[in-house]
């Protein structure tokens, strides 16, 4: 398993918000940069960004802080939030990142996400965020009747590299991840999943990695902040 440390681009700072409340934003670091050389030196395989104001915006908006972190880190970054036409896919992938987060036009234009997994084999993925497994968009604006599992299942022939599946009410939050929730979508779909949400222990990441459904990774953003998770000792639990 790999695991993913989470910079959430707030105003051009490193947040962490509680359940997605974007007024409810903790600043972690005034430079997103410095973080993620922070998380590299202490081996991190690869990062996972998050424009929040892109994903309320629909557009990129924290562009600046994203091309910092890629110019000085060369390591492997996954992108979200506000990522939903093709040529912004095209920008991203073009300024070096190594992977797209499609989340809202995964439930909105299905179309576009097979488009683009088409023409960019192993840099697409899809952000299944869930409230109550239910799909949420927008930012987690808006709650859907999109069931989860059901959304997944219907990428399962698009050739997308991975699932990003999010609990919302466990997000920010420190009382663990829905193991339960995230291994049953696992098993639900050959496609990669990656766990998002409530992630604050080592417990928790040996919980994740021993579930019984083989998941791609983990992502941990405010317990590597917060030092509830020391990073050196959480890579070599999941390596082996």
């Amino acid at each position: 398993m790999i695991l993913y440390p989470a910079i959430d681009l707030k105003d051009g700072k490193a947040v962490r918000l509680l359940r997605g409340d974007m007024d409810k934003a903790t600043v972690f670091n005034e430079d997103p940069a410095a973080q993620a050389l922070e998380f590299v030196a202490k081996g991190c395989e690869w990062l996972h960004l998050v424009d929040l104001n892109g994903a309320f915006a629909g557009q990129p908006v924290n562009g600046a802080a994203v091309e910092a972190i890629l110019s000085q880190t060369g390591t492997p970054a996954q992108l979200g939030g506000g990522i939903r036409d093709m040529a912004t896919i095209e920008a991203w992938l073009s300024k070096g990142l190594a992977r797209v987060i499609l989340g809202t036009v995964a439930v909105e234009n299905p179309a576009l996400v097979r488009e683009a997994a088409r023409a960019f084999p192993g840099q697409i993925a899809v952000g299944i965020d869930a409230r109550d497994g239910k799909v949420a968009t927008k930012g987690w604006a808006e709650t859907t009747d999109v069931d989860a599992t059901e959304l997944a299942r219907s990428y399962e022939d698009a050739g997308v590299a991975a699932i990003v599946y999010t609990d919302i009410n466990r997000d920010g939050a420190m009382q663990g991840p829905n193991v339960e929730a995230t291994a049953a979508l696992a098993r639900a779909v050959q496609i990669p999943v990656i766990a998002s949400g409530g992630v604050s222990s080592i417990k928790d990441l040996r919980a994740l990695r021993d579930c019984g459904a083989k998941l791609n990774g983990a992502i941990s953003g405010r317990a590597l902040y917060d030092g509830a998770i020391d990073l050196k000792e959480a890579l070599k639990v999941l390596r082996t």
